[in-house]
């Protein structure tokens, strides 16, 4: 992979992980369209999936930060004596988030082949994103919710978690819009929903770095590796900080246009 194509592919990655267009879609799309070349092997997905995570990570520094220290204080012995560990609102958020990595635990494990078919079928890939859009654009119609996340919403969350894992489907968009819909504010519903993913990619990562060990890195392509990493960073960063900023000025559904515009584009092609 040339230095070119490391930047092509991080910027992919980092900008539709994050903004709700469906970045898996948009990779199946672009297989079926330049064939095998858009494949980034195993080793530069993980990396640039890395430089997602480290755009959440940074990007929520201070939530992540106080998050780790009440859970530190609430399972230290004057917290399990207080009981803090129950009554902390940081402590029982982390617990909220593992919960609502279960769905898409269970769905990962059991239906990986059937979604690796699915992954083929460019037509499929552009139905889902008129749904993506159809789930967008009706975020228009909501008022303005002021709720937080409890286990009910995300369980409830973590469910529209698994559904995206389906190509097409956007992950950040789906998630956000179901906390819309339960009634979380829309600064909550985009904390709660990059939060939640970050225990999933490290997951991920690290079931993926089992076969980087055994083949091993090549030393030319350190160079491509960490150009693809520093660019899904930078521009995830950004990404994330624009959907937010669109989030808050009530403007999440404009995304809507833009699925239905590719999906329908794509089921015209591949039809």
């Amino acid at each position: 992979m040339d230095i070119l194509q490391a930047i092509l592919l991080g910027l992919l990655q980092g900008i539709t992980e994050f903004l709700p267009v469906s970045s898996s879609g948009h990779l199946a799309l672009g297989r079926a369209l330049l064939g095998r070349d858009l494949e980034p092997g195993i080793t530069f997905e993980i990396v640039v999936h890395f430089g997602s995570f480290c755009s959440i990570a940074v990007y929520f520094h201070k939530k992540i930060r106080e998050i780790f220290t009440d859970l530190f204080k609430s399972f230290s012995p004057s917290g399990i004596r207080s009981k803090r560990f129950v009554t902390d609102s940081n402590t029982r958020l982390s617990y909220i988030i593992l919960l609502s990595m279960i769905p898409a635990g269970i769905v990962g494990f059991t239906m990986k082949e059937y979604i690796e078919v699915i992954f083929l079928n460019p037509f499929f890939v552009s139905c889902m994103l008129l749904v993506t859009g159809t789930l967008l654009f009706s975020t228009k119609f909501m008022g303005n919710p002021q709720k937080d996340v409890d286990i009910k919403r995300g369980l409830l969350i973590g469910v529209a978690q698994a559904f995206a894992i389906l190509p097409g489907i956007s992950r950040s968009g789906t998630t956000i819009s179901v906390s819309l819909f339960s009634g979380m504010s829309r600064e909550k519903a985009a904390i709660f929903s990059f939060l939640m993913v970050l225990p999933v990619l490290a997951g991920a990562m690290l079931l993926e770095m089992t076969e980087i060990v055994e083949t091993g890195i090549e030393t030319a392509a350190v160079i491509s590796l960490f150009v693809g990493f520093l660019t899904s960073f930078i521009s995830g960063y950004f990404a994330l900080t624009y959907l937010i900023i669109l989030l808050k000025r009530e403007k999440f559904h404009y995304f809507a246009y833009y699925c239905w515009t590719v999906g329908v584009i794509g089921i015209f092609y591949f039809f």
